[in-house]
């Protein structure tokens, strides 16, 4: 009986982990087959490969300037990993490193902002920007993720396995705290950073509501926004949202795929 309770147990494991992953992988698998079928096909749900692909690539290019596009998301997604990586992992290693009377009063205040919505802070956002004269900028959309409370928070977190002795014995060779950081806690901390690339990268690929309201021209648009317009119009060509739907998800999967080991470590908390 035992032995019977154990295959059952297994094969509901495995049943439910089946399930899973059906309905985690068919979305993309519908996806790919949408790029080629007209939109009437994608309507009537069919779930087989056509022939409409390069009139949906063709379609997608003659509507919009996707080369401007995918230039305008890649520079404000790179851009902003990279400032974002290095303001806030630099508070992170602060915050841990650094000892002070009022370190965990700031610290808590910054977690409490975690709690506040972005629709809170949005209109104020957006009449701060106003006044510098930043609409329509990427300055606008890059000013804010700056300072990710998120990120310092992990990296704050992950700094507590850093180990001090490094630390100590750098000081004790004569590094300043900028070659301690530089030439010892960037490598120790690789894990760390390839995490929050993929965490930040994804944040800044995906954004709508904000670059939704800082950009108004079609010049300044990004991904996420193309592909908003061209879902939402009176007749939309779901085989072209298809396709730009597939070129928007590809920079994410790359990325993830090249950083997928140090992504785990970092989120375990590996450090070698």
């Amino acid at each position: 009986m035992s032995r019977l309770a154990a295959n059952l147990r297994a094969a509901l494991v495995y049943g439910l982990l089946s399930l899973a992953a059906f309905l985690s992988i068919f979305p993309f698998f519908w996806m790919l087959v949408g790029t080629t079928n007209t939109a009437a096909d994608i309507i009537k749900g069919k779930v087989s490969f056509g022939g409409a692909l390069s009139q949906n690539i063709s379609n997608l290019f003659a509507q919009v300037d996707m080369l401007q596009v995918f230039w305008n998301s890649a520079f404000l997604a790179v851009v902003g990993t990279i400032l974002t990586l290095a303001v806030s992992s630099l508070a992170g290693y602060a915050f841990e490193m650094f000892q002070s009377k009022t370190r965990e009063r700031l610290f808590s205040v910054l977690l409490l902002i975690l709690s506040i919505p972005f629709a809170a802070i949005m209109v104020p956002l957006f009449v701060m920007m106003a006044k510098l004269k930043l609409i329509n900028t990427f300055t606008a959309i890059l000013l804010p993720i700056i300072a990710s409370v998120f990120i310092i928070f992990y990296f704050r977190q992950a700094t507590k396995a850093f180990p001090r002795e490094l630390r100590d014995a750098a000081k004790i060779d004569g590094l300043k705290e900028w070659q301690i950081f530089i030439y010892i806690y960037l490598p120790v901390m690789r894990s760390t950073y390839a995490a929050a690339i993929i965490i930040v990268f994804l944040a800044n690929w995906n954004n709508y509501l904000w670059p939704l309201i800082v950009l108004q021209t079609n010049e300044n648009k990004t991904l996420t926004l193309v592909i908003s317009s061209l879902a939402s119009s009176y007749y939309p060509d779901y085989g072209v949202v298809m396709v730009a739907t597939v070129l928007a998800t590809l920079p994410t999967v790359i990325v993830f795929f090249l950083l997928q080991r140090r992504f785990v470590e970092g989120l375990t908390g590996s450090i070698k």
